[in-house]
């Protein structure tokens, strides 16, 4: 039996954005990379990777993108 369409597609909906493209799991709701430092898009860090928000801390922050520790990083951008 040949399949006609790829499964990858499926796995896609399966699988969480996190597991699919090395995003960061502190982070919810926009891939927040997982690189050497991540800072906001549009603010005055100087990278190397940016995520715009409004993203989710769902776990340590380790970016240091919520900077009034409301659980709500990168807000306004």
């Amino acid at each position: 039996m040949r399949l006609s369409a790829p499964l990858f597609p499926i796995l896609a909906v399966l699988l969480p954005t996190a597991a699919l493209a090395d995003c960061d799991p502190n982070y919810e709701d926009a891939c927040v990379p997982v690189a050497s430092d991540v800072d906001c898009a549009g603010g005055s860090g100087n990278g190397p990777e940016y995520v715009s928000g409004p993203v989710y801390v769902v776990g340590v922050d380790i970016y240091k993108l919520d900077r009034d520790g409301d659980g709500v990083a990168c807000e306004g951008r």
